[in-house]
């Protein structure tokens, strides 16, 4: 197959969405840079994406696009499909590869820090409770970078962390 005809197919994973590791700050506030931070067990988009694209879902309304930088990921599928919809995935060169925006169909946008999946646990935690904390200020292409030099912050109270599943197979947040 030529590169225009994988462009136009909707790439599915054959297992079922992975529970994301993800934090959100406080639902509404958009006077912080960043809603969040996920950290992604792969670089692959087509398992990855699925477990994250439900959790924004859960909290925020269904996912249409997801902006993505055109570095750090195995392959670019410019379409994937999620819980029987189709979502249209956008690389971009100048989109930071520690960015990820979500767009949902009611206007909400999400803007994840991206923590690369082989960074350590106590960094990856760390970068992720400061990426989700209402006044940070750092830029996603800067922020685990400044976890790794800071003293560990603990994260306020208020954030929310998106790490279980129900009995359903469902999202729940967890306090």
């Amino acid at each position: 197959m030529d590169k225009t005809t994988t462009d136009r197919m909707t790439m599915v994973s054959t297992s079922p969405p992975s529970t994301p590791r993800l934090r959100l700050g406080s639902a509404g506030s958009r006077q912080t840079l960043l809603d969040g931070g996920w950290w992604p067990r792969s670089t692959d988009p087509v398992a990855e994406l699925p477990g994250l694209v439900l959790a924004i879902d859960n909290l925020h309304g269904p996912v249409t696009r997801l902006i993505l930088s055109a570095a750090g990921w195995e392959t670019h599928p410019r379409r994937i499909g999620v819980a029987g919809r189709v979502l249209r995935l956008g690389y971009f060169a100048s989109q930071p590869v520690s960015l990820l925006t979500a767009v949902c169909d009611n206007g909400a946008r999400v803007d994840l820090l991206v923590v690369p999946p082989d960074t350590d646990a106590g960094s990856a935690d760390a970068a992720m409770a400061l990426a989700a904390t209402p006044d940070n200020h750092v830029h996603a292409p800067d922020l685990l970078a400044s976890v790794r030099q800071a003293p560990a912050r603990t994260p306020r109270r208020g954030h929310r962390q998106q790490d279980s599943r129900n009995e359903k197979g469902g999202h729940r947040v967890a306090r």
